[in-house]
């Protein structure tokens, strides 16, 4: 039998497929963005006073013709309140 890894507190998960609340968390927050599109793959999480998500992303500006390329958004959701985009990342490729 294999046992699930556990997350050392304050340590960043292993990336997973997303969950409907993963999905409800990066709607709702990155609803209002404009100009650019998001399509998350992946989450990896962290757990601190709330919780960091990092998502993996399918990225494109949103203008006819244009190409995806690989993105990541960071999000923090505190314990109380509304999350908040932390960062948002093109990752280079060559």
């Amino acid at each position: 039998m294999v046992a699930k890894e556990v997350a050392k507190p304050g340590g960043w998960s292993k990336f997973e497929m997303l969950l409907s609340p993963d999905r409800a968390v990066f709607k709702e927050t990155m609803a209002g963005l404009a100009g650019v599109g998001y399509e998350p793959l992946v989450v990896r999480k962290q757990v601190v006073a709330g919780m960091n998500y990092e998502f993996f992303c399918n990225a494109r500006v949103v203008y006819p013709g244009t190409d995806w390329y690989p993105a990541m958004v960071l999000i923090y959701k505190p314990l109380n309140g509304n999350a908040v985009i932390r960062k948002i990342s093109k990752i280079g490729v060559h």
